[in-house]
């Protein structure tokens, strides 16, 4: 449904072949000049990618209204600030997706020092729980007193098993979510994009030869229309063979317009597809680490429940994760154009 939504159908294409024999020469001439001219000011070419020019043709509809998608805001290149190499909208979803990954290896390093904390600190409790002070206290406050240095080592008993539940359930899963691979896997999608850019830009780049052809042809034509009305029919022949030439060309330029038509057209599939599977990738991180999150925070609280009202904060911070409103404020601040491409089209 959302390829079907790319744009308006293109109406048939009319070869020069089919039309311009039907005029006189001096219209088949002024008919090719437009044609070029018109071909190459109805669009916005960025880079190799048409774009319709603004305020052109009917307004285009977002592929997921509402959703904030990938698919609907990364269609231009990126400036760099830095003077450098434009990037390409795919690739900025690429990097969000490696820092992503940087940034949970940084929580799980956060996890492991949490955890030594509490390891230090059973260590800590456990050792005090043996303290001799005070171990000539008698009656019932002894008692009570020797039940007060056996509940220290009770207490590191928990703060051990917490420690111990952080490295196996939160941690360690945090580590391995997406492992040595990812990046490999990431690199499929750049590169695959990036060869059908290079296709689009050779195939553009046929436009423009092709386009040059004409133009050629167009002039050759003309000098010998010219040279017609001065030398009377000598150069007949000559001037049939100039228009078969410039029909020709007129013809190939079609051609290449079809060819580059395709290659964008199976550029924007491509795109809308892995954008999308980068949009599930990113969702899918955000609720992997929400939910190791929350982890932490229910085994703190079965740990001490005395420090529950400095947890409870967290967690309801967490409960209130929404990937889609994460998404939306990432996309406003990182989009490079929502406008999708168009064929170039007469």
């Amino acid at each position: 449904t959302i390829l079907l939504r790319r744009r308006p159908s293109t109406p048939g294409v009319i070869t020069l072949h089919n039309i311009v024999p039907f005029f006189s020469q001096g219209l088949q001439l002024i008919l090719l000049m437009l044609f070029e001219i018109y071909l190459f000011l109805c669009v916005l070419q960025v880079n190799c990618v048409t774009f319709p020019l603004p305020g052109e043709g009917p307004e285009q509809q977002l592929l997921k209204p509402n959703d904030w998608s990938y698919c609907d805001y990364f269609w231009a290149d990126k400036k760099d600030p830095q003077g450098g190499a434009c990037i390409p909208g795919i690739e900025v979803l690429i990097q969000k997706q490696l820092k992503g990954k940087t940034l949970q290896k940084e929580m799980a390093e956060f996890i492991h020092e949490r955890i030594k904390i509490e390891e230090e600190y059973a260590k800590n409790l456990s050792k005090l729980s043996f303290s001799p002070l005070a171990a000539q206290e008698e009656g019932t406050l002894g008692e009570a007193w020797t039940q007060l240095k056996k509940s220290l080592h009770d207490e590191a008993e928990v703060h051990l098993k917490f420690s111990n539940k952080l490295h196996s359930e939160v941690e360690k899963p945090l580590l391995a979510f997406r492992g040595e691979h990812f990046k490999k896997d990431l690199k499929k999608y750049d590169h695959h994009i990036a060869d059908l850019r290079k296709q689009l830009a050779s195939k553009y780049a046929g436009v423009e030869k092709a386009r040059k052809a004409l133009a050629d042809r167009q002039k050759d034509l003309e000098v010998k229309t010219h040279q017609l009305d001065v030398k009377a029919h000598k150069h007949e022949e000559d001037i049939k063979k100039a228009r078969r030439k410039s029909t020709q060309a007129g013809d190939d330029l079609m051609r290449s317009l079809d060819f580059y038509n395709q290659t964008q057209c199976k550029w924007f599939e491509e795109m809308v597809t892995s954008s999308m599977e980068l949009e599930k990738m990113e969702v899918e991180r955000i609720e992997f680490i929400q939910t190791h999150l929350r982890q932490y925070t229910t085994l703190r609280h079965e740990t001490d429940m005395f420090n529950q009202s400095t947890v409870e904060p967290v967690d309801q911070l967490l409960q209130s994760v929404d990937p889609g409103k994460d998404r939306e404020l990432w996309v406003r601040e990182n989009k490079t154009g929502e406008v999708r491409p168009v064929d170039l089209d007469i």
